[in-house]
């Protein structure tokens, strides 16, 4: 990596997913530097689920993946911009963002896929 990333002290830097096309945020996930390095190798989002406690590639199950237009890094090196071609819905809910409710509980996004069909 031409950057220094702070991968801070769980060796991971949050990433944010965003449209190429509309400029939506799509997602909030984690990455450590496997993840960092195997986005960079692939042309594809990878990121490293804290809950499954392991490496995945976006789309690899669901077939809705994120190919990377840029990968941009913030002004303190501690969090990355993966700016994406988003293909079928970003949330694993079947939304087309994970973004998709305020904070009211107001549904204002897109459902695009039924995720009992998809998973």
């Amino acid at each position: 990596m031409d950057v220094d990333l702070d991968f801070g002290d769980d060796g991971l830097v949050p990433v944010v997913a965003q449209d190429a096309d509309s400029g939506d945020v799509l997602m909030l996930a984690y990455a450590d530097r496997e993840a960092v390095e195997r986005t960079r190798e692939t042309g594809r989002a990878h990121y490293y689920s804290r809950s499954r406690d392991e490496l995945w590639e976006k789309g690899a199950t669901s077939g809705h993946t994120q190919e990377i237009e840029e990968v941009r890094v913030d002004c303190d090196a501690d969090a990355l911009l993966y700016v994406v071609d988003q293909t079928g819905g970003a949330c694993h809910t079947g939304y087309e963002s994970c973004f998709h409710r305020t904070l009211d509980g107001d549904v204002v996004g897109e459902k695009v896929f039924d995720p009992d069909e998809t998973y």
